[in-house]
């Protein structure tokens, strides 16, 4: 049973190397650059020569033996011309092997850019849900190692394995032609077995190397996991805690070390134990057959010398043989993450959105996270153009799941979303963003500098459209105050920023998007009274004269909506207006009435306070 999913196993890893290798090759080919195209046949040829000229050097070393054992005095004629060209053979292998890296340099790094900027592209094409079931860590480290593996795939495959077995084809070949079959089977066969031995044992030994790199994906992982919650593990003095945590992982990566390194020996010793016992027998052949007259001294240096040639890369062979699979197998993760299907993708006759008022309308929507999780219920609103429409209702209601809908980061099981008329399912994705601006209750920043973080609402917005969305979000007179201004850093995620001002960075980008549609999700939960009043007045006038649909918690601040919807549970329970709904004396009114008793409670202990 086992060793028949061992078989299976095998044989998909291969299959796998396979269309690895074959979808590398896509990116070295690549159809419209005739350049690059040239370039590699250029290598190929510099690669055929720089063989054909080691080979070459063994021969001119018998010639030159031969010339200096023979009965001319050596002393008077040297065989100055043979000694030269074994010189020159011996540079031409090296230069030809020199330009063949040099014309390939720009393949090779391309494909690496390529493979790079497609796998980059896509995973930014990839759904909100495939985003969130990933790990930070673990996905960068995977396109990392992916990388560095097309990198040491085309260093070391194409220029020392198919070198190498050119070698083993032209020797062979050469001693089977002047030596007789005796001693190429016996070559043939220690390479054979050299081989063979070295894939076995190396094969063995990938499992520890596959633990090395599991434990380093955790540790890495754990380590920017924490790292990026530097602010938690302060607040309740875990870094012990972490510490330990990331040590673990550390601790497995050390005891699969230390046996690969210990294997390393094994593997060494064995393959020392079969290229001396194949030479051994050759040499013996060869001094036989100088012995016998059959050959010249010439000769058995000769064959020496083509014995050495392909000793010298197979003691590479393991290490090679183990970086290349290495190298496949972290390819081969890299180019899955491109094999992951986009959930959310525009369809074959998507069109861009048309310009339009703004107007935005759920019908009849249902949607769940899955199968078993059913969030929206028949849900249908339409915001007309310029109007604002209020969602409100506790935790877990279903309020942020409309943003994340509206901005198709899902598509709904049931129903349908519109704007201006056009189903979002059926336009292009880039434009049905770009029609809409976000503040989000968590504003997170690229830790870079404020200019960059609003210029982000609309790359290459002139210096002046910046300042003039920072006028327009009241964070200018902040920034002024700032020794660097515009050119503050706001650190890793925001964090050098307050709340506030991470708010009015977020209010600026918006503006200089300049969208028809606003869409504020919790954008004032998170502050104080008194900021959330001033971040308010900055929201009101942004959103004049835009369609605007308000996210909220608190009711203080969307008393002034054209209609609030009360979500719970997914399903609409009521709508209207502010003093509509108090009337009703619902759901709302309720909500409305502990929040004012809340508020009341918090404005005396304040008071107290003072």
């Amino acid at each position: 049973m086992s060793d028949t999913k061992f078989d299976s196993h095998s044989h998909d890893a291969k299959r796998s190397h396979f269309g690895t290798i074959r979808t590398l090759g896509t990116y070295l080919w690549i159809s419209d650059r005739t350049d690059l195209k040239i370039r590699v046949i250029i290598a190929v040829i510099l690669l055929v020569l720089a063989e054909v000229a080691s080979v070459y050097s063994p021969y001119l070393l018998k010639f030159i033996v031969d010339d200096m054992t023979g009965d001319v005095n050596p002393v008077i004629v040297m065989p100055l011309g043979l000694i030269v060209a074994y010189g020159a053979a011996r540079v031409l292998t090296q230069a030809f092997a020199e330009l063949r890296d040099a014309v390939f340099a720009k393949v090779g790094q391309n494909a690496i850019r390529q493979v790079g900027l497609s796998t980059f592209r896509h995973l930014h094409k990839l759904s909100l849900r495939f985003h969130m079931d990933r790990q930070t860590g673990g996905l960068s480290r995977a396109i990392e190692r992916g990388t560095k593996g097309i990198d040491f795939l085309l260093r070391f495959m194409l220029f020392n394995i198919i070198p190498t077995l050119l070698k083993i084809v032209f020797i062979c070949g050469i001693l089977l032609v002047e030596y007789g079959w005796l001693i190429s089977l016996i070559t043939f066969s220690t390479l054979v077995g050299y081989i063979y031995f070295t894939l076995a044992v190396t094969e063995w030994r990938l499992k520890f190397r596959r633990t090395m790199n599991e434990k380093d994906s955790e540790a890495n992982t754990k380590a920017i996991d924490s790292l990026l919650n530097f602010e938690t593990v302060k607040y309740f003095g875990n870094e012990e805690h972490e510490a330990h945590r990331f040590d673990k992982a550390l601790a497995g990566y050390e005891t699969a070390a230390v046996r690969s390194n210990t294997t390393l020996a094994y593997l060494n010793i064995g393959q020392g134990l079969i290229i001396s016992i194949g030479m051994v027998a050759v040499l013996i052949l060869s001094a036989r057959g100088v012995v016998g007259g059959q050959y010249t001294v010439g000769d058995f240096v000769a064959i020496q010398a083509f014995l050495m040639l392909l000793i010298q890369p197979l003691n590479f062979l393991g290490f090679v043989y183990r970086e290349i699979k290495q190298s496949l197998v972290d390819m081969e993760k890299m180019f899955e993450l491109l094999l992951v299907s986009r959930e959310i993708d525009d369809k074959a006759d998507a069109r861009p959105l048309v310009e339009g008022a703004g107007e935005v309308e759920f019908h009849n929507v249902n949607f769940g996270y899955d199968a078993n999780r059913q969030i929206l219920h028949d849900v249908s609103f339409k915001v007309e153009p310029g109007k604002k429409i209020a969602i409100v209702g506790p935790s877990g209601a279903g309020k942020s799941t409309i943003s994340r809908i509206l901005f198709r980061f899902y598509d709904v099981d049931e129903g349908y979303v519109t704007i201006d008329g056009n189903r979002i399912d059926e336009t292009t994705q880039e434009s049905l963003r770009a029609a809409i601006g976000i503040v989000p209750q968590d504003t997170v920043l690229f830790n870079d500098t404020i200019r960059y973080n609003i210029e982000y609402g609309r790359p290459g917005a002139s210096r002046e459209e910046v300042e003039e969305a920072a006028r327009l979000a009241s964070i200018d007179h902040f920034l002024e105050k700032l020794p660097e201004g515009y050119d503050t850093m706001v650190g890793e995620r925001g964090l050098k920023l307050s709340g506030g001002e991470k708010q009015r960075v977020a209010i600026a980008r918006t503006i200089l998007k300049r969208p028809r549609i606003l869409l504020f999700d919790e954008a004032t939960s998170a502050l104080d009274s008194h900021t959330e009043k001033e971040i308010q007045a900055s929201l009101a006038e942004v959103s004049k004269d835009h369609t605007t649909l308000v996210i909220a918690h608190r009711l203080s601040t969307v008393v002034d909506a054209d209609e609030i919807i009360v979500l719970d549970g997914g399903h609409i329970v009521e709508r209207g207006r502010h003093h509509e709904l108090l009337e009703l004396d619902g759901q709302y009114a309720g909500m409305w009435a502990r929040q004012q008793e809340a508020a009341s409670y918090q404005e005396k202990l304040e008071q107290v306070m003072d």
